[in-house]
């Protein structure tokens, strides 16, 4: 039997890491060469809409359960996100400014913040192809794939204490210097898929969170936030 399913497994898992780990390579062709923004958003955004639209149709969801209460949710993911820098601003503390976690300042040069394509493929990426790839990795295979390799077995939303604080954890080491915010995110949104049983649902408040905060930083200058 294990045999049998093996195939299927692979090709599930494919679909749901495919794009997340397409995002990632290129981050790291980023950190690693510097490349001309010119090419490389445009190049980054085309790849991963490919990738989602070609690789992981089959496992998109089609609708949120509960759309009104999941952008409640995104609103109120992007008020924690935003609100230790605004009532305390404690970011440059050596807790989440240092050589690990990196420093809250960014890469996102003078002449790339006036520039509309830019513009509009950065706030295009954070709405519609983050949640996409972040909630398929995170929460519709991660979470599940800890509670049994067989991944395809575990409905989404089951609860694991390991399995939820694991994917908590992890998803705020991947947000740098902002991890604090990140695992309260991390567990609001694995909290939301336990209840919800639909990764719509969190991909929706995920989009919410982040089309917020584009807003905010378009509206206020504060480009640390994008990283």
């Amino acid at each position: 039997m294990a045999g049998r399913n093996k195939p299927a497994i692979d090709r599930a898992t494919l679909a749901y890491i495919a794009p997340f780990l397409v995002f990632v390579g290129f981050l790291a062709i980023k950190a690693a060469f510097h490349p001309a923004a010119h090419w490389y958003y445009p190049a980054q955004f085309l790849a991963v809409s490919l990738t989602i639209g070609l690789v992981s149709r089959d496992v998109l969801p089609l609708r949120p359960a509960f759309p009104l209460a999941s952008m409640g949710i995104g609103i109120a993911v992007f008020l924690i996100w935003i609100g230790p820098d605004v009532l305390w601003g404690y970011r440059h503390h050596w807790l989440f400014d240092n050589s690990m976690t990196g420093s809250p300042a960014s890469t996102i040069g003078p002449w790339l913040r006036q520039n509309v394509v830019f513009i509009m493929l950065r706030v295009g990426a954070s709405v519609a192809l983050v949640p996409v790839l972040e909630e398929l990795f995170w929460r519709g295979w991660l979470m599940r794939w800890l509670i049994d390799k067989d991944f395809l077995k575990v409905p989404l939303g089951t609860y694991a204490r390991g399995a939820f604080w694991i994917v908590a954890v992890l998803f705020a080491s991947e947000h740098g210097p902002y991890w604090e915010v990140g695992l309260a995110a991390g567990i609001v949104y694995n909290w939301w898929i336990v209840h919800t049983r639909n990764l719509a649902d969190c991909m929706l408040a995920h989009a919410v969170t982040n089309g917020l905060l584009s807003v905010y930083v378009l509206t206020t200058g504060q480009w640390q936030y994008w990283l």
